[in-house]
């Protein structure tokens, strides 16, 4: 069994899971399968209707998960796929708060982690291969005699293990990014993280594209007003946004770095953190 370290840990994410459409992107329960094709790449997470599908907020422990296996990974200390932390710990990571309320959503989250399944075709070397498994393998939560959290378990499944482990899948994150409140914008963060990166003159997406990697329940027409919206409030810690009309008449994003001022970044962090203790 891994302990997670209490320290201050880098957060970090797993490449394949910022490409591809892996998670619901709404607040409400999402039922409706992702069946994503592009390519030799194929993807399809299915929901339970008990729990229904893993969002992009639950992804957080997934990225906690991975943060804490790369820190100890550098320093030395052995790994594994199961892991062990208290609620705090997780909680503090991807910055909410440490409330009943908070933690029973942190149960609700690890049983949609659990309950969802994936097949995928990412990282199958035979061809027509799918490796087909849950976000969370397993999990469970000691207590005391009181009733009081003392602690939780979990196991990763191994195709999340082993891309964490491959240095080349790994990107560090902005911690701002756990502030992000959109699951569209949260999406779309890690997206340009992942193309974008330190690239000087960054990346550019047409909308069409964006949409189907999104793996959105929502019509084009109202994909398309959303990222407006977020293009108009630029909310990505680190990148600056803008729409652009190709000469062909199509809609594209297009993204470069813009570091933040650092005092300005340094107050949004002190918010986060009174936030965090309300």
């Amino acid at each position: 069994m891994f302990h997670a370290r209490a320290s201050v840990v880098t957060p970090r994410d797993a490449q394949d899971l910022m490409s591809w459409p892996f998670f619901s992107l709404a607040k409400s329960r999402r039922i409706a399968p992702i069946d994503f094709r592009m390519g030799e790449v194929s993807i399809r997470v299915e929901a339970t209707v008990e729990h229904g599908m893993a969002t992009i907020w639950d992804a957080d422990i997934l990225i906690w998960a991975a943060s804490q296996i790369v820190d100890a990974r550098d320093n030395g200390l052995r790994t594994s796929r199961l892991m062990a932390a208290t609620p705090y710990e997780i909680l503090a990571f991807i910055e909410r708060g440490d409330s009943a309320h908070s933690y029973d959503r942190l149960k609700a989250a690890l049983d949609r982690l659990q309950s969802t399944t994936v097949a995928t075709s990412i990282r199958q070397s035979a061809e027509r291969r799918r490796h087909r498994f849950s976000w969370i393998n397993e999990w469970k939560e000691r207590m005391d005699a009181s009733g009081r959290p003392l602690g939780i378990e979990l196991v990763l499944p191994d195709w999340f293990y082993a891309g964490v482990l491959d240095d080349a899948l790994i990107l560090t994150i902005d911690r701002q990014y756990f502030g992000l409140t959109g699951g569209l914008e949260r999406w779309l963060y890690r997206l340009v993280r992942k193309h974008g990166g330190r690239q000087t003159h960054g990346w550019s997406f047409d909308l069409r594209h964006l949409h189907l990697k999104s793996g959105s329940l929502s019509p084009f027409k109202r994909f398309a007003f959303d990222l407006r919206e977020i293009v108009g409030r630029q909310p990505l810690p680190g990148y600056q946004l803008a729409l652009i009309i190709d000469s062909d008449g199509r809609a594209r994003l297009t993204f470069q770095p813009n570091p933040a001022d650092p005092f300005t970044r340094a107050r949004a962090t002190r918010d986060r953190s009174a936030k965090a203790g309300e």
